[in-house]
């Protein structure tokens, strides 16, 4: 018996890189999955993967467009926010400042609000920050870095928020995730304690085990999962 049977995850954002290994790796487990993104050729092809899966093609990028979403998903029981994006600038230029604030506090924001009214006691909400986050920012990833600490302060916050409704607010903070996923490979062969790259495998496999029992006393905190590469930097 899987870990996570009788559960119903739902991954928004979904990637061919994070978001597939999670929704892959929830469903061995024994899941119910739902993903999501704009894109339906890419979460058709994931789904033809995954056994009891099914996807809704939308944008979230909106608190209104977020609530259409979720509707159309559901019920669901848990909550993986995947939404991506990368932008490098400095202060003198900003260029990415909307879009890194859009995409990983607004977007993840809209999604948990809008998701409350399925969520229940015994849930659990998981967000995405970043090592460069919570840990020393490079001079060139100005928006990116702040946007990415933010979603980590709203972990701690929205965990305290819904505490008293028995919901688990959780996250990690992944270094680089390196390409897409592929299911079945051998991927610990691609890298070795203290790379600062990664296969998608290594942190899709810690956002599962946070879905599961086994972390339920696990709340309001981010978890570095960059196999040390923080020490050497």
């Amino acid at each position: 018996m899987g870990r996570l049977e009788g559960k119903k995850v739902f991954v928004v954002g979904t990637s061919k890189g994070l978001g597939y290994a999670i929704a892959y790796f929830s469903s061995i487990e024994g899941a119910e999955v739902i993903i999501n993104s704009r894109n339906e050729k890419k979460l058709k092809e994931i789904c033809e993967n995954i056994r009891n899966c099914k996807y809704f093609v939308g944008d979230v990028s909106t608190p209104q467009k977020a609530e259409e979403v979720i509707n159309k998903a559901g019920d669901f029981t848990d909550l993986v926010i995947t939404v991506g994006g990368y932008v490098e600038d400095k202060i003198d230029d900003l260029k990415g400042l909307d879009e890194m604030l859009t995409n990983h506090i607004k977007v993840p924001l809209y999604v948990v609000k809008s998701s409350l009214s399925r969520l229940r006691k015994g849930s659990t909400i998981v967000l995405i920050s970043a090592i460069r986050g919570i840990y020393t920012p490079l001079p060139f990833q100005l928006s990116y870095s702040i946007a990415k600490a933010g979603i980590a302060k709203a972990v701690e916050t929205l965990a305290s928020e819904l505490i008293d409704q028995g919901i688990r607010v959780v996250g990690i903070a992944p270094s680089v995730i390196d390409g897409e996923f592929v299911p079945g490979r051998d991927w610990k062969k691609m890298r070795k304690l203290g790379d600062f790259k990664a296969p998608p495998e290594d942190f899709a496999k810690v956002v599962v085990w946070l879905l599961t029992d086994e972390a339920e006393w696990i709340n309001g905190v981010v978890i570095p999962v960059d196999g040390g590469a923080r020490l050497r930097t």
